[in-house]
């Protein structure tokens, strides 16, 4: 029998190529056509039943039956993002100001490999497990997955049955080359975007005594936030919050009448995320009216923590430990403070999202993710093929 390792072997060269094409065609989210029919045509080619035009037209759901009732979720997200690339090799963003600076060209070219090697499996034999595949538009600030589950994804009603657990993986370039991790509970946190105006009196600058400062009553709000963190939260928790953008003014002598504050929070507890958006608005408020001032307060809350479930993390440590070297596996240390939309499945079915080491033998560094000189790294293409080929297949999904 040919082994799975065999069939990742046979297929990589082509593997490679479809990543180095997608790279330099990158889409940003819910504008991924391009890419969507690169999907699809080799879906199609392999005889693999799909369904298409999902989560706003670029999202992907392919299934390959098999013995059991209900389907293991696997899942890619396709969109790149608005960074210019400063990369030399020949296959360089053609798309100016768009590249694939997280990765997804590797976990999309990984997910076609895995649907590839499983349509042949089934051939041979029935799969052990039902397989939906989830080609995800706009992870990046879009919320694709949210509308992949909106679209009925992973309750059976689009095609094949229902998930009953799912798993996610991400290139990361912290981690040895071909190493994979991950942990139970918060991976990745959830986020608050902030919106803030303060609203003054503006005026000759030579003459503040006639006007209301925004500019200085911003500056305090700035400081004054920082509490939320010193001071409101458990020192065992995490919550970060950042201003990263204060605009005012137009020149040098006039007093502006507003001041705009924009920036993030970031958490990994719901009851952290809910006290910080209260005395986020309670801080502004209470600082503007103290400076004679009015605030306006606008929060988005975007996505959830990306939680991994008990079972879900028992599972993939159990078949990674049967499918390579233990000397590669480790539980990720702490959850990281940056977001990940693979949390709407995770709010579902249990899931595991975990992270697939980049970093090349013998450095200690490479370029990280969100960087115009990153890019994923070909050679971790075997290992995430293979552990989601593994996923698939020995899942128990009693």
């Amino acid at each position: 029998m040919t082994t799975i390792k065999e069939r990742v072997q046979a297929i990589l060269p082509t593997l490679i190529e479809i990543r180095h094409d997608i790279h330099a065609h990158p889409e940003l989210g819910y504008q991924e056509t391009r890419t969507a029919s690169v999907i699809r045509s080799f879906l199609e080619e392999r005889e693999i039943d799909f369904a298409g035009n999902l989560a706003g037209g670029t999202g992907t759901l392919a299934h390959i039956g098999g013995e059991s009732n209900k389907a293991v979720g696997l899942r890619a997200d396709i969109d790149a993002l608005p960074i210019t690339e400063e990369n030399t090799f020949d296959y360089i963003s053609t798309h100016e100001g768009c590249m694939h600076a997280c990765g997804h060209d590797g976990h999309t070219t990984m997910l076609l490999g895995t649907a590839a090697i499983l349509a042949d499996i089934a051939k041979e034999a029935p799969l052990p497990n039902s397989v939906s595949m989830l080609f995800q538009p706009a992870e990046e600030g879009g919320g694709g997955g949210k509308k992949m589950v909106e679209d009925g994804c992973l309750d059976g009603s689009v095609i094949g049955p229902p998930i009953a657990m799912m798993f996610g993986q991400h290139g990361w370039s912290e981690l040895p080359l071909g190493h994979v991790s991950t942990r139970v509970g918060p991976m990745l946190a959830a986020d608050i975007g902030i919106n803030a105006t303060i609203r003054g009196k503006g005026g000759h600058a030579a003459f503040p005594h006639t006007c209301i400062d925004p500019i200085v009553c911003g500056a305090q709000v700035v400081s004054s936030l920082q509490q939320l963190v010193s001071r409101h939260t458990d020192p065992l928790d995490a919550l970060v919050c950042s201003i990263t953008q204060f605009h005012s003014g137009t020149t040098h002598n006039i007093i502006p009448d507003e001041v705009k504050l924009n920036g993030t929070m970031r958490y990994l507890q719901k009851e952290t995320g809910e006290m910080a958006a209260k005395r986020f608005k309670e801080i502004v408020e209470g600082v503007a009216a103290a400076h004679g001032c009015e605030a306006d307060v606008d929060l988005k809350f975007g996505y959830p923590v990306t939680k991994n479930h008990e079972d879900a993390v028992a599972t993939f440590f159990d078949i990674a430990n049967r499918t390579i070297e233990g000397t590669r596996i480790s539980e990720f240390d702490k959850p990281v403070m940056g977001g990940e939309d693979f949390s709407y499945y995770c709010e579902q079915v249990p899931s595991c999202f975990f992270a697939l080491g980049l970093l090349p033998d013998g450095q200690e560094r490479m370029p990280n993710l969100h960087s115009p000189h990153f890019d994923f790294n070909d050679d971790a293409l075997a290992t995430g093929v293979e552990m989601f080929c593994e996923l698939a297949l020995q899942t128990s999904l009693d």
